[in-house]
């Protein structure tokens, strides 16, 4: 027997693509446009999260019914992996400077991905359930993907400085939404500069620094160690 594929995975999204999905014909309210369903979907789980979000906050939204959702939708999960791709199609839509380099491609789409996940964070457990493969995530993939073999950078090293900058970006905002500065630096203050000095000399610097100069620290580490990575490749 032949599982159904977990929305948002490869075969899902392999089917979608291949057999786009229309409405099944029955009784009822008219159907729907999917985008605006889609685009509603989002604007809902930026506003409540993505837990409170179900079928019937979307139909009330829409003045609709869930029964008109099921025509467009198996399940909520569907929907869910449907607004991560429709999110992810925003780091595309401000077209960057011309880039002077391969790093250049790579900030610039660390940047834009980041933009997208502080706007949307709520969809950040929808991300790393599955490797975002819907079409807006392919396109920048793509996009990414032949500029930076342009530049001079080998296939092998392109994909995976591609990976490592995606995964740097998702993690970096994750732990954004989870963290507090305010009382983890009242909580290094207060240990015991005795048992931890080299906790109590760094204290300030530790929460004083902004995420956003984090963040584009990190990222330059990370371009820094793919250029000699490419320095040094044949």
């Amino acid at each position: 027997m032949t599982s159904t594929p977990a929305p948002g995975s490869p075969a899902w999204w392999l089917r979608r693509t291949a057999s786009p999905t229309a409405p099944r014909r029955g009784r009822g309210r008219p159907s729907l446009d999917t985008d605006h369903m889609v685009a509603t979907a989002l604007r809902l789980i930026d506003e409540h999260g993505v837990h409170a979000f179900s079928l019937r906050t979307l139909a009330d939204a829409l003045g609709s019914s869930t029964a008109t959702l099921y025509r467009h939708f198996a399940n909520k999960d569907e929907i869910l992996a449907l607004t991560v791709d429709l999110a992810l199609g925003e780091a595309g839509t401000v077209p960057p400077a011309a880039p002077a380099g391969w790093r250049d491609v790579l900030s610039t789409m660390g940047h834009q991905v980041r933009a997208v996940l502080t706007r949307h964070p709520s969809l950040l457990p929808t991300l790393m359930d599955h490797v975002p493969v819907g079409p807006n995530a392919l396109a920048q993939r793509e996009r990414v993907l032949a500029a930076l073999l342009r530049h001079g950078l080998q296939p092998a090293l392109a994909a995976r400085a591609f990976t490592a900058v995606g995964h740097y970006v998702i993690g970096f905002a994750v732990q954004q939404r989870e963290s507090d500065g305010a009382p983890l630096a009242d909580y290094y203050r207060d240990l015991d500069p005795t048992t931890h000095p080299a906790i109590a000399a760094t204290a300030e610097s530790l929460t004083a620094v902004t995420p956003d100069d984090e963040f584009a620290f990190g990222l330059g580490l990370l371009l820094e160690g793919l250029a000699r990575q490419k320095d040094a490749s044949p």
